[in-house]
């Protein structure tokens, strides 16, 4: 018999094997039901899965300096800040990575790590090495990265080499899991804790592209914040969230829980957001704006504002706030995010807040300072999915002369950027509209 012969007769019977029914379909029938029923799963999973939203639309009853202020806004949280912190700003990934690895070969007990970025290539290496030498000192090393933001782009060989040299090793929510109602639920929060005793949380990837002094359009701008102080215990629990959650082992201990002492003055609170829960951050930062007096600050990467929060923002410039926004301009690794929030712009720029695009290379930043007196720092975006899909990690710090630090640091990068004009968005060329419109229904995955 010859080849074709062969596959001829090996369809026939394949084709034959489909046409056999059961019940009121053809096994073929049940497949592809079957095959329809899954897609669909898919897709609620990605898009209907997320955490509860509350609108929200302060009005402007206290400021920030109101006693009743700090409680207010973290009032879906935790309403008592924690005393006695000191909190370092770290700038680009030439200001960063060092002092984290220093701190990673300086452990002794334990090294607890999460982060949704991290990538084989010189910055992983260096991360990997500083794991494995501490793991292989008989140090408890635990690495919980995300299952889309690393799984694709770090390398089996380098899971090997941490796992091979004792390092404790999970994917949150990985990718191969048949939970599809996990699908589209990341961590993208970045928490190093040491010892129990100092943490690290912010912007940063762990990938090439953090690298360098932030002035490079290969060398993105990023503000990450060291911590020191009772608050890195509420570091050390969201990590423990998550691990316990993949792992099913609960960490307890003197290593993990030690007593920790003030270091410092600064008043502080760490905010994760939870799967299921009412989103907490997006309210810390709708009462914070509604407190307005004096400016509103906002430096971010990825823009795309709920109708509430443009309402916000209008409200405070009718009061006389000078609202300003930092944003990404040509360099932007997500262009459809932004094109899905370059539609907000229009309504912000005629109610008079000033928005600015970063000229030297990509701003990766997520900060904003409110009069001065209130910060936030971390790992959320203005935009849906941080405030209802992903867990996200933020840290504000209620304190006037860390305000001034961070109004000094906006306003150095203010000198950096352009102003982004109603003019201009008026003048947005037919291919950047239709990209608006392309996009739009896709705001809350972007």
């Amino acid at each position: 018999m010859s080849r074709a012969s062969s596959q001829t007769g090996k369809a026939g019977r394949f084709k034959g094997w489909t046409t056999i029914r059961w019940g009121k379909l053809s096994l073929r029938g049940w497949a592809e039901l079957l095959g329809l029923v899954a897609a669909t799963a898919c897709i609620v999973a990605i898009l209907f899965v997320r955490r509860e939203y509350v609108p929200y639309r302060p009005g402007h009853t206290f400021n920030v300096h109101d006693a009743a202020f700090f409680g207010s806004a973290h009032a879906a949280a935790d309403a008592v800040p924690i005393e006695g912190n000191k909190v370092t700003l770290l700038h680009n990934g030439n200001g960063i990575f060092p002092p984290m690895l220093e701190a990673i070969r300086g452990a002794r007990h334990t090294v607890n790590f999460e982060a949704f970025l991290f990538h084989s290539g010189k910055v992983g290496d260096q991360f990997i090495e500083a794991f494995n030498e501490r793991a292989k000192a008989g140090v408890e090393v635990r690495i919980l990265l995300d299952g889309i933001g690393s799984g694709t782009s770090l390398k089996n060989s380098d899971v090997k080499r941490m796992t091979d040299a004792g390092c404790r090793f999970a994917y949150y929510h990985p990718t191969r899991a048949l939970r599809l109602d996990r699908i589209n639920r990341r961590t993208h929060r970045r928490v190093l804790v040491i010892d129990g005793k100092v943490g690290f949380t912010g912007g940063a990837g762990f990938a090439d592209e953090w690298q360098g002094d932030g002035a490079k359009v290969d060398n993105w701008r990023e503000i990450h914040a060291k911590l020191e102080g009772p608050v890195v215990a509420k570091l050390q629990s969201a990590f423990q969230q998550h691990w316990l959650s993949e792992t099913k082992e609960l960490l307890t201990g003197g290593h993990h829980f030690p007593v920790l002492e003030k270091t410092g003055t600064l008043r502080v609170q760490a905010t994760s957001s939870n799967e299921f829960t009412v989103a907490a951050l997006p309210l810390i930062q709708a009462v914070a704006m509604a407190a307005a007096e004096k400016t509103i600050y906002i430096t971010n990467p990825y823009c795309t504002p709920t109708e509430d929060q443009v309402w916000v923002l209008r409200e405070a410039v009718k009061r006389g706030v000078d609202v300003r926004m930092i944003l990404p301009g040509k360099y932007n690794d997500q262009p459809a995010t932004k094109a899905a929030g370059r539609g907000s712009y229009g309504e912000l720029l005629k109610a008079g807040v000033k928005i600015y695009e970063f000229n030297p290379t990509m701003i990766h930043s997520k900060i904003m300072v409110v009069d001065g007196m209130f910060s936030m720092v971390g790992t959320s975006n203005l935009d849906a999915r941080s405030s209802l899909i992903n867990e996200e990690i933020d840290i504000s710090v209620y304190d006037e002369s860390f305000g001034a630090e961070m109004n000094r640091v906006f306003l150095e990068d203010f000198k950096n950027s352009r102003e982004y004009t109603l003019e201009d968005f008026k003048k947005r060329s037919i291919k950047e509209r239709f990209v608006e419109w392309v996009v739009k229904p896709f705001r809350s995955q972007l």
